[in-house]
């Protein structure tokens, strides 16, 4: 009887299903959407002192409103190819006479920096439906909170070992790993086309973090770093995405 029960319930609910469902083209609709995105960005402030401009890559799971609010968590890798600190300012003391490296090896060694990080968080926003093709989309404005840190990493040529002062955790002691509480500001345009096939967004994104060394030694200082940083990047952010929504079948079909 139950089994009965549960059949006929699912036989009503059906058609009303079928009934509620929305037109992307006229109407706002409830989804979640799944994003990759990335930017080109600038560092200001601290950041700037040790970074040069970096690449950021990652991506998010969105739940958009009916009434255009638009929920999010995202994570985004940080990774730049260019630093702006020295050899010298770095490594200090490891340098020989000629400002090079010596390896375990004996040899002089190829190395180079790079920056690395990651940045997490919570994002709302709000779509305003301006110069677009249906209600779901256009201009947009959001903020989010979230959790910022970033290093820099030292690679050696795959031919060589690392120099013993540069070997284990002691090269800990020379990434400058910071970390903190972050948020951001970002203003944009959301294209999602009627037909699900092309969806993206442009923006422009601003990141503020408030750091603090994350290493229990500095060798540049010789002792634990202290200082409060205040970590930025500017940047400019595409991204792809997929909706979930199933679309409103035709009303009229043709044989």
């Amino acid at each position: 009887m139950k089994g009965k029960k549960l059949i006929l319930i699912l036989l009503a609910v059906m058609p009303m299903m079928m009934t509620a469902q929305k037109d992307i083209k006229s109407e706002r609709i409830s989804t979640f959407m799944f994003q990759a995105t990335y930017a080109y960005q600038f560092p200001g402030k601290d950041t700037k002192v040790l970074y040069d401009n970096n690449n950021s890559l990652g991506g998010s799971i969105l739940y958009k409103t009916e009434s255009n609010w638009v929920f999010s968590f995202n994570g985004n890798f940080i990774s730049g190819n260019n630093v702006n600190i020295s050899r010298e300012e770095l490594f200090g003391d490891i340098l020989d006479n000629n400002g090079e490296i010596i390896t375990g090896d004996g040899i002089y060694g190829s190395y180079a920096l790079f920056e690395r990080g990651a940045h997490f968080q919570v994002k709302v926003g709000k779509i305003i439906p301006v110069l677009s093709p249906n209600p779901n989309c256009g201009f947009f404005v959001q903020g989010g909170l979230g959790y910022l840190f970033n290093r820099l990493r030292t690679e050696f040529g795959s031919y060589v070992s690392p120099p013993p002062a540069l070997a284990g955790d002691y090269l800990y002691g020379y990434d400058h790993m910071r970390g903190g509480f972050a948020w951001s500001g970002e203003i944009g345009y959301l294209y999602l086309s009627n037909t699900r096939v092309l969806n993206f967004s442009i923006s422009l994104e601003f990141t503020q973090a408030y750091t603090k060394p994350l290493r229990e030694w500095d060798f540049n200082l010789m002792q634990k770093d202290t200082n409060s940083y205040v970590d930025q990047y500017i940047g400019i952010r595409a991204a792809i995405y997929i909706p979930t929504y199933k679309r409103k079948p035709a009303e009229y079909y043709y044989y």
